[in-house]
């Protein structure tokens, strides 16, 4: 029980502070989309620090429910820091749930119970050796390398996305590594934690993270990339934990079954939930008065507003006509 308690407050934490984030990072330069200096401009933002204490809340969180319980059980369940950011986004957006947010909810919630207990995660195995840790880091990271060098050849909208599913499979990671180091700091004390390459492997991913992220909440409305960013974690962090951490999962045909059926519910949930007209930068919200980011695209791309239409795109008829994706 602790552990629901730990990872759901966790992913409270962690939508809220996503939801406060994007607002903040939409109104930065263009100019700084993947640069370090993205992190200082929005040091300035009251609404971004504020995001960012709720975010630091949740990892503290999720590092105590993963020091409790296994990487396979805590992941699913930290999926539904979307459920929070759109309870938020709502109240910004004042849009009812309708019948696609509650079959996103309804999916999200049947994918999580599904998962879970068919899965029946557990820990006991012998965790892997020093080559099976460096082979599924490095096939992670090379993941991630790749999806940012396709991301910069896309448009702003789709790189939004590809850049979340970076952050998202860095996010995973980290919470494997988080959990090999309290594991390892209950066992063997604080001096060998420091020895090891794990802590500062952690803090690796969560600032490279945090910068595709902060980016991805730049380039496009939230919806274009929080629903990447909730879906890949979990599971990268689930297939992280089989791989070297020896978390168990039933491997009968009905489980493996079940559990495939949950993780594809939870992330057609994510998508749904992710559209729906409540979460910032949906084609319905009314974005009035809002301030549009102060510097152009770098790259001769249109800039998206919070509707996700370009501003100034060459070409268009009238309001109601926009290009929502530039060009390289």
């Amino acid at each position: 029980m602790v552990v629901f308690l730990l990872a759901l407050s966790a992913a409270c934490c962690l939508g809220l502070g996503f939801v406060l984030q994007q607002h903040a990072a939409q109104r930065a330069p263009r100019a700084d989309l993947l640069r370090w200096r993205l992190l200082l401009d929005l040091l300035r933002m009251p609404e971004w620090l504020l995001g960012t204490g709720f975010m630091v809340s949740g990892l503290i969180l999720s590092a105590l429910a993963l020091n409790q319980g296994e990487v396979s059980l805590v992941e699913p369940l930290l999926a539904t820091n979307l459920l929070f950011a759109m309870a938020l986004s709502r109240v910004l957006t004042r849009q009812s749930l309708g019948r696609s947010g509650w079959a996103g909810v309804l999916l999200l919630g049947l994918g999580v119970t599904a998962f879970i207990v068919a899965g029946r995660p557990t820990g006991g195995g012998a965790p892997a050796g020093e080559l099976r840790h460096w082979l599924v880091v490095g096939t992670v990271v090379g993941l991630t390398l790749l999806l940012v060098s396709m991301a910069r050849r896309l448009p702003l909208f789709e790189e939004a996305t590809l850049l979340a599913l970076a952050a998202g499979l860095l996010y995973g990671l980290q919470d494997a590594l988080t959990r090999t180091t309290t594991l390892r700091l209950d066992h063997d004390g604080l001096d060998a934690v420091l020895r090891s390459w794990q802590p500062y492997a952690v803090v690796a991913a969560g600032v490279v993270g945090l910068l595709l992220v902060q980016s991805a909440f730049e380039a496009a409305p939230l919806r274009m990339s929080l629903p990447a960013l909730t879906a890949a974690q979990p599971i990268t962090g689930i297939a992280c934990a089989v791989g070297f951490l020896g978390d168990r999962l039933r491997v009968t045909p009905g489980a493996l079954a079940w559990e495939a059926a949950g993780l594809v519910a939870i992330v057609v949930g994510v998508v749904v939930i992710g559209r729906h007209p409540a979460m910032p930068g949906s084609a319905r919200e009314t974005v009035a008065g809002s301030d549009g980011p102060p510097d152009g695209p770098p790259d001769g791309r249109g800039s998206c507003n919070g509707n996700g239409a370009a501003d100034g795109a060459e070409g268009s008829d009238g309001p109601g006509s926009s290009d929502s994706t530039g060009s390289r």
